[in-house]
């Protein structure tokens, strides 16, 4: 079920009815939301609410059993049985294929002569999501920073709470399973300010996603054709562009949603695309997967604490294996290697340069990053690694005779909206919607949620399922 379907209004509008009604005790409506949250993921595909099942009885018992018990080997144990459970699961629907590829190809490459049948996996929904989210859980009990969920249902709750189970954010145990413990019921303002922050997800993703950039960037990678410097360079902002508010999109709804039940949920983007530079970038950007990545795996490869050397592999491995989380391709891993190499040189250079950062040196500073960024966008969007080299050769003025599909208004289009994207990012980089919608008059808040909304209907969107579900 998605979002930005007239199907999902009427559940939201079941499922908030069914949580006020006076008819039911905290249990009752946690109970309800458990179910509700199975029918939204179901929708999809019935029988992968399977692996739901699976991954949470198998957590479930793991977190309790590491509670309790004291024999370091044991607990060891059971925390590998929830790790091999959970990555075995992220490893055979999500990279079979791939791995089953690339065994034949290296099997080719040695003279051995190999056909397999493809594998047809069905990618679940939501997996690499809810499968980092259930780790978090059980190797927190390991480094008893948290205890175990009081119920069962608390548990169930938090690993399949349907505003953020497909495409996050990725919650920890301690902010959300938590805020179950007792009876939850948004308050007037919060409730207008969730309805306030799903229209404004659904305008990212409508409106400006899937109407103003989408189009541009289908038609750009698309291309067979080796393009001209003026068409690779759209194509590339308007993906920038889409996949950013395609997933901001899907996070504010999210966090919308939930605080209609008066659930709190983290902010998962912080106008990333005003960053001054790579290590300010991934402090504003899937916030929830880079602290996840930070706290899971570059502090326990080492991280800062044994030498610059350690660091930087530490560094490199994470960013691989984070653009390998994106996707089963070589391409997301070249991304995640780029980030990887923007981060190391941006270290090295801070301990050669050292820079006062100004408003206009700042500015300047994040347009550089900015750009930067928009060649590893180049790798996370095109299928093949012939459509990546032809668009970066374009972008650097290497195709001189490159071809045209592009009207001019397409281009101007892209151009302007990718421009008020950037300004806006930076003149809010240092504050949050929240501080400067108390800062705004009521009767402008509601214009432009008027505006938003009109805009949304006008649009009527195509269905378009959210660019993060295939991650």
């Amino acid at each position: 079920m998605l979002f930005n379907s007239l199907g999902f209004i009427v559940f939201l509008g079941i499922v908030l009815a069914l949580y006020y009604a006076p008819l039911f005790s905290w249990t009752g409506k946690k109970l309800m939301l458990l179910l509700a949250s199975y029918v939204f993921y179901g929708l999809w595909n019935p029988p992968l609410i399977l692996l739901l099942w699976i991954s949470t009885m198998v957590d479930w018992t793991a977190g309790n059993k590491l509670a309790k018990e004291e024999r370091p080997n044991i607990r060891k144990m059971w925390l590998l049985l929830s790790l091999v459970v959970n990555l075995g699961f992220l490893a055979f629907f999500k990279y079979g294929d791939f791995l089953l590829e690339n065994f034949v190809g290296i099997a080719s490459g040695l003279g051995v002569e190999f056909e397999a049948a493809p594998m047809d996996i069905i990618l679940p929904m939501g997996i690499s999501f809810y499968t980092f989210q259930t780790m978090s859980y059980t190797i927190d009990i390991y480094k008893r920073k948290i205890g175990p969920a009081k119920t069962f249902l608390d548990f169930a709750l938090y690993v399949t709470f349907f505003p953020q189970l497909v495409a996050g954010p990725i919650v920890r145990a301690k902010d959300l399973i938590t805020q179950f413990y007792e009876a939850k019921k948004a308050t007037t303002k919060q409730f207008i300010w969730g309805l306030f922050l799903l229209t404004i997800g659904l305008f990212q993703k409508v409106v400006l996603a899937d109407t103003l950039l989408s189009g541009t960037a289908d038609s750009v990678f698309g291309s067979k054709e080796i393009l001209n410097v003026w068409d690779a360079w759209s194509g590339t902002l308007a993906f920038s562009g889409q996949i950013f508010f395609d997933f901001a999109g899907y996070s504010t709804c999210a966090i919308g949603i939930a605080l209609l039940l008066g659930i709190v949920l983290p902010d998962n983007f912080m106008y990333p695309y005003a960053s001054i530079g790579f290590s300010d970038l991934w402090k504003r950007w899937h916030i929830s997967l880079s602290t996840w990545l930070r706290d899971y795996l570059y502090i326990p490869l080492g991280g800062n604490r044994h030498g610059i050397t350690r660091m930087y592999v530490a560094l490199m491995l994470t960013m691989l294996l984070g653009g390998l989380w994106h996707g089963a391709a070589w391409t997301f891993v070249v991304w995640g290697a780029l980030h990887g190499i923007y981060l190391v040189v941006e270290r090295l250079l801070r301990n050669v340069v050292k820079i006062r950062i100004t408003t206009w040196n700042g500015i300047l500073l994040a347009l550089l990053t900015y750009t930067l960024v928009n060649f590893t966008w180049v790798f996370f969007r095109a299928r093949e690694f012939i459509t990546a080299k032809n668009m970066v050769a374009s972008m650097l003025f290497m195709n001189d005779e490159g071809t045209k599909i592009l009207g001019t208004f397409d281009i101007i289009k892209i151009f302007t909206v990718i421009s008020v994207l950037f300004l806006c990012h930076w003149f809010m980089r240092n504050t949050n919607l929240k501080q400067v919608g108390q800062k705004t008059p009521s009767w402008l808040l509601g214009t432009v949620w008027a505006a938003m909304f009109f805009l949304i209907c006008m649009a009527q969107g195509s269905g378009e399922q959210f660019i993060y579900f295939q991650f």
